[in-house]
């Protein structure tokens, strides 16, 4: 039976359950609310926050995410955002917050990450690189997580390419000294995380929250709910 030397983790719908297309709904509405007192109109915002991500999930390594972010963000609302950026910073240490109940926490990874760091397996947050890291935090934090249990957490400001380029598993296994052989990506999403196999790993689809747009077979990936996948990685580390 294989062993793997890394396990990724996504943490949207994967170690931290919820539904992504409702939570991201919420989402620019509480930055919405954040933003308006600073004369940002919804429409405008999210347009902009679009333009940015957009800007994110195309880009080729050449810059980091969070730089690709500013570009596209300050092209489709003008320079003052990024004079404004002590205002965004300051939603993820309030109204970001308020958005904690959106989701269905389980204290079940956090058991299987003690036990990854007691067996000495390096475990990543392989969640998609669209945040700044004060937002990785808050939702690991909501998922019972310490940041310290983790070998690498990627966010736009350590990352350079975004899923599914396979260019975001490489970097990280790069960043963390393993052979992409040698890792298992765990996800939700076959779109995002299933590409991972493009980088050369493994990859478990979790079912519990399931993302497959293009209704991809499922039995070309071992798959299952939560408690199948802990059993699947305990075995195989």
């Amino acid at each position: 039976m294989k062993k793997y030397d890394a396990v990724l983790f996504d943490l949207d719908g994967t170690l931290l359950p919820l539904d992504q297309d409702f939570f991201i709904k919420q989402y620019f509405k509480a930055l919405c609310k954040s933003l308006a007192p600073h004369g940002y109109q919804p429409d405008e915002l999210i347009a902009g926050v679009w333009a940015g991500t957009n800007a994110m999930i195309g880009n080729d390594g050449a810059r980091t995410n969070k730089e690709a972010f500013r570009s596209g963000f300050s092209e489709a609302c003008g320079r003052r955002v990024l004079d404004d950026e002590r205002y965004f910073d300051e939603f993820y240490d309030d109204g970001f917050l308020t958005l904690r109940r959106f989701t269905s926490p389980s204290d079940k990874p956090a058991g299987l990450i003690n036990e990854l760091v007691r067996r000495g397996v390096p475990a990543v947050i392989a969640s998609q690189p669209i945040f700044p890291m004060t937002a990785q935090l808050r939702r690991m934090e909501w998922a019972g997580l310490s940041p310290d249990g983790f070998a690498l957490i990627t966010a736009y400001e350590n990352s350079r390419f975004c899923k599914p380029d396979p260019g975001y598993y490489k970097d990280i296994a790069k960043q963390i000294g393993a052979d992409p052989s040698r890792c298992l990506m765990v996800g939700n999403d076959t779109g995002d995380d299933g590409p991972a196999t493009r980088a050369g790993m493994d990859v478990f689809i979790l079912t519990d929250c399931l993302i497959n747009r293009k209704n991809e077979d499922l039995s070309v990936y071992p798959h299952g709910p939560m408690d199948r996948m802990i059993e699947y990685v305990l075995e195989n580390t």
